[in-house]
């Protein structure tokens, strides 16, 4: 009687580089089953030879989809005479809105500087003042529409506001009683970002009052970071603004 060679254990398909690209980390295991934990993304089924163990999670790719921090930067002067003045962001370079695949850009955080002169000849140093009684009051906007005056924190279209008041003194020569901006605080920082789905924003800054010391420009620095639009996205976009 012939003795037949004792089996051996079962056969394990290895990935190849490409299946090992898609899936993540895989180690193989000696069970002819495929196992995961985690979503699966960018596959239908078992691939061919991907008998393993899918260790992952939905938040690695989901970070995979965003970009890493950059920042934008735009300017406006205050015009002294008080009428409103607006310049145009343009995000078409980051903003794709297709058919089967759109790109959404989320603004993380805005510092804010309202500062003495021009955008050509700013002059940081020097202090802002009225001499008039009751003062004056520049104010500022983010917006995802254009418009031809203020509006309120109420409008959807607002990414942020802010304003700085100055109560002048008329008994004093270029002095101020007291600045304040308490009113709007400026900065503004949200706990999941506020997206944006246009391909143009829009700073504005408007001043009521007498600014004594001259004219004003108004700067903002956004952080923001890219990521692909999905059924999540689309429905904040929809609740929120545009």
């Amino acid at each position: 009687m012939k003795l037949k060679a004792a089996a051996g254990p079962p056969a394990v398909s290895i990935p190849t580089p490409e299946v090992a690209s898609r899936l993540g980390s895989v180690l193989p295991v000696a069970r002819p089953r495929f196992m995961r934990i985690g979503p699966l993304l960018g596959c239908q089924g078992h691939p061919p030879g991907a008998e393993g163990l899918f260790i992952g999670s939905f938040h690695r790719f989901r970070d995979m989809a965003k970009s890493d921090s950059f920042f934008i930067r735009a300017a406006v002067d205050v015009d002294s005479s008080g009428n409103y003045a607006q310049t145009e962001i343009d995000l078409g370079s980051f903003v794709n809105l297709g058919v089967s695949k759109s790109t959404l850009l989320r603004i993380h955080n805005i510092a804010v500087a309202i500062q003495d002169g021009t955008i050509a000849s700013i002059t940081p140093e020097l202090p802002m003042y009225s001499d008039s009684v009751p003062g004056a009051q520049t104010y500022y906007q983010l917006t995802t529409q254009s418009y031809s005056d203020a509006v309120g924190a109420w409008d959807k279209s607002i990414i942020a506001t802010g304003q700085l008041t100055c109560f002048g003194n008329s008994t004093s020569t270029a002095h101020a009683m007291s600045m304040t901006h308490d009113a709007d605080v400026m900065p503004q920082r949200w706990t999941n970002g506020y997206l944006v789905g246009v391909d143009s924003i829009f700073l504005a800054a408007e001043s009521g009052g007498t600014w004594d010391s001259g004219s004003q420009v108004v700067s903002v620095v956004l952080e923001c970071t890219l990521e692909n639009a999905t059924q999540a996205s689309a429905t904040a976009l929809a609740l929120s603004q545009q």
